[in-house]
């Protein structure tokens, strides 16, 4: 069954939009002293950034639909500043991860995180999914529990619906064929909350990634990764959220148990990362620490 987070007509319309956007998403930006490989898999090259000391506990970052690593760079800077590696997957279709050439599912992208994982010699590691990303970190842990230790889970959605007008909201924030600033109002309505700037957004959309991304969420159950099997969860919820509503949260809370908690976070929507960065770094900061999550 679709989550109602990702109607079927999305799908249709993110894809017209990627038509008239070909080519408009910026380059990768630099991420300074971040270690980059590029490696082998079966389904072709796949980027990866790695940060942080190389003997520290592993955390995985998988960002929101339709955008790259680059939203984890301040959080990154403030967990290897506390001892930890973080390792962040480029999505296929931005920067050196070649695009499938098939239609994936979510286990599919699964796959390629546990790969890096692999190739990146981690230990059991902690997976922080954002938005879209929680999907990927949920049926990691449904498909490799016994490499994940705790699944820390930003704006998560998946079985609350959105409202049509934030559906509209959703879909003109991948339009780049608009005016620059129309699109940015988009954006501030779906994603952030009232009276936070949506600047740090202006960029680094990509259209055809969401698409591929929505198309392999169509192609899953929601039943197949919306518990993260029995494993430990922190599910950092925005207030102002309207693309991911808190009572996905409290769903979750409810069916999982005591496993699974939630730190409420005010005056953030859906981005959350640009929103209230200092916040989202002591929560996450403070949840390793609660489960004995040492840095080396």
């Amino acid at each position: 069954m679709l989550p109602p987070y990702f109607p079927k007509q999305i799908s249709r319309r993110v894809m017209l939009v990627t038509l008239a956007a070909v080519g408009a998403c910026a380059s990768v930006p630099d991420f300074g002293a971040s270690r980059r490989s590029v490696i082998d898999t079966p389904r072709g090259p796949l980027e990866v950034y790695d940060d942080g000391p190389a003997g520290g506990s592993p955390l995985v970052l998988l960002p929101s639909l339709g955008r790259g690593a680059e939203d984890f760079d301040e959080l990154t800077s403030q967990l290897t500043a506390a001892g930890y590696r973080v390792i962040r997957p480029q999505p296929r279709g931005i920067g050196a991860s070649r695009s499938y050439d098939f239609n994936p599912t979510l286990a599919d992208l699964a796959d390629d995180v546990i790969l890096a994982a692999q190739q990146s010699n981690l230990a059991p590691f902690v997976v922080v999914g954002h938005a879209f990303g929680n999907r990927v970190a949920r049926m990691i842990a449904t498909q490799s529990p016994e490499r994940t230790r705790a699944l820390i889970l930003l704006a998560a959605g998946g079985k609350i619906a959105m409202a049509p007008e934030i559906e509209e909201a959703l879909v003109r924030s991948f339009d780049l064929s608009l005016p620059d600033d129309e699109r940015l109002a988009y954006v501030s309505r779906a994603f952030f909350a009232p009276g936070n700037t949506p600047e740090a957004w202006r960029n680094g959309w990509y259209p055809d990634v969401a698409e591929m991304q929505i198309g392999a969420t169509e192609r899953t159950s929601v039943d197949d990764w919306w518990l993260a099997n029995s494993l430990p969860v922190l599910v950092v919820q925005p207030m102002q959220d309207v693309l991911a509503p808190p009572e996905n949260a409290e769903i979750l809370k409810r069916e999982g148990g005591d496993r699974v908690r939630i730190a409420y976070v005010e005056q953030a929507g859906h981005a959350l990362l640009p929103e209230q960065p200092r916040i989202l770094a002591d929560t996450i900061l403070s949840y390793l620490q609660e489960i004995d999550f040492q840095v080396a």
